[in-house]
């Protein structure tokens, strides 16, 4: 199954570790390094348009991906269910 995370981007659920609040969760020193850390090492794909709300983590074995989503967190969770 997939999951649209925004614009025309949609990711296998079975690659989903986590729907993140950006505003919240960024408030711990440890999930901006990982962010930045991530985006330092171009694994960031940005799918808004406008400020991101969001952000998905994706692994694929080793390799992590970061979605930057301009939906909000309840929003996508709600159609992750749907699924």
């Amino acid at each position: 199954m997939y999951l649209h995370v925004g614009q025309d981007t949609v990711v296998d659920m079975s690659r989903v570790v986590g729907i993140f609040d950006l505003d919240n969760s960024t408030i711990s020193k440890h999930t901006r390094a990982f962010l930045a850390r991530a985006q330092k090492e171009k694994r960031v794909v940005n799918v808004s348009m406008e400020l991101p709300k969001s952000f998905i983590l994706c692994t694929d074995g080793e390799q992590e991906t970061v979605y930057l989503s301009q939906l909000a967190p309840v929003t996508l969770l709600k159609r992750s269910r749907q699924i």
